[in-house]
């Protein structure tokens, strides 16, 4: 078996475990009587995005120039091999290159698997649990699966190298510049996109009948949170190094995915002490979170110093931002806009000014910034209006929150029958 082949599986299990770990962060933080539904969210979301992904996603958000895309740079053709069907018998056959393809689709689908999951933070203790799986499902097409296209769609070279044949891969070109966008792993496509579509849901359901206040928000069960927090630390190594190309590009990831992080859990507890008078726990587990986000865009592309200030950055800002939904009465509820859609927006942003070689003040052009922005606030803006839509489709037809009798008891035992201290 393959190196190329061996890491990308590797990586791709990492990143899977990345959901469940996202569960366990978000049930310890919500009430003790929601947290069963509150996990089932992101378990729902494996479920259904999985499936959708090797039915027909993978080769929706792939587009390579070819005739056979539904839509040049921005929508793949989805039925080019529904179910993977010659991929498999490929596979099956040891046809040359068979096994990295099927290694890339298992990666990009726990990518897929996250995005969504992440969404179900802002929504928590009021959301039912199938509307949620509806939604899954229309935003997983209609969303996700067209801007992993726009980001993460290359072909590879003779020479080896790769060519980004998305619209923002191509964006430097079309606008004649001699750089291009960069997105390592997923600030636009997983973190800014989940940011802004929790931001629309969160929206779409409204605030919370009990526990919407700085008093009432308190986690059931802070070692929990941080065992989230530490599953999605591990599998964040993977996330963000899984598509690495040599044994320099892995090493200098690593580097930067443990220092990073490291810095916004400093930044953020610093702005509690001022804030609060003391360092939480869970504001710690958030600042690391906080420092995650910031870095997947950039982590190939900085050099350490620089990932430092920026995971410094990332975490004063988040822990100051986090504070806004309670004075513009938008209820996110485990403030997914304000780390990931901040965080994602300030690490995307960042690589314009500090990129290596290429940024306004480690190569003196601007060109580099323009091609982080516009992608950005583009698909910022397009995962917002889809969210919303399809949100408020399925609040008007079918119903996406619970009954508020049964918010205000707690949601486990009405929605799954299940909770804790259940016989």
């Amino acid at each position: 078996m393959s190196l190329p082949v061996v890491w990308l599986l590797i990586t791709a299990a990492l990143v899977l475990f990345m959901t469940p770990g996202l569960a366990f962060f978000y049930g310890g933080l919500v009430k003790s009587k929601s947290v069963i539904s509150m996990m089932m969210l992101s378990f729902g979301s494996i479920g259904l995005v999985a499936v959708l992904w090797i039915l027909f996603g993978f080769n929706q958000a792939f587009v390579d120039g070819s005739s056979g895309d539904w839509i040049p740079e921005v929508l793949g053709n989805a039925f080019f091999d529904f179910g993977m069907n010659d991929a498999a018998k490929a596979a099956f056959a040891g046809e040359e290159g068979s096994g990295l393809v099927m290694a890339f689709v298992i990666f990009g689908g726990t990518f897929a698997i996250i995005t969504v999951a992440l969404i179900s933070g802002a929504i928590a203790d009021r959301a039912r649990f199938w509307p949620w799986m509806l939604f899954v499902g229309l935003f997983s097409v209609l969303v996700y699966f067209p801007v992993a296209s726009w980001v993460f769609s290359f072909v590879t070279n003779e020479d080896g190298s790769a060519t980004f044949t998305g619209w923002v891969g191509q964006l430097g070109t079309h606008l004649g510049y001699d750089t291009s966008t960069i997105d390592f792993a997923g600030g636009t496509a997983v973190h800014i996109n989940a940011g802004a579509a929790a931001l629309a849901l969160a929206l779409v359901l409204g605030k919370r009948k009990v526990g919407f206040s700085k008093e009432e928000a308190q986690p059931h069960n802070v070692p929990l949170v941080l065992i989230g927090a530490a599953i999605l630390w591990f599998g964040w190594f993977g996330f963000n190094g899984g598509a690495a190309t040599s044994d320099g590009q892995a090493g200098l990831i690593f580097v930067n995915t443990l220092v990073a992080p490291a810095a916004a859990l400093v930044g953020w507890i610093v702005v509690e002490h001022f804030k609060e008078g003391k360092a939480t726990a869970v504001g710690a587990a958030s600042g690391i979170v906080a420092g995650l986000v910031a870095i997947t865009p950039s982590c190939a592309n900085l050099t350490p110093m620089w990932a430092i200030v920026l995971g410094l950055v990332a975490g004063a800002v988040c822990a100051v931002a986090i504070e806004l939904k309670y004075k513009i009465g938008v209820d996110d509820t485990l403030d997914v806009v304000g780390i990931h859609l901040v965080a994602g927006i300030i690490g995307t942003l960042y690589l314009g000014f500090f990129a290596i070689d290429t940024g306004l003040f480690t190569g003196g052009n601007i060109e580099q910034l323009v091609v982080q922005a516009i992608p950005a606030f583009a698909i910022g803006a397009y995962s917002f209006v889809m969210a919303f839509a399809i949100g408020t489709a399925i609040e008007k037809t079918i119903g996406f929150r619970a009954k508020e009798e049964d918010e205000v008891a707690g949601i486990d035992l009405a929605l799954h029958g299940e909770g804790y201290a259940i016989n």
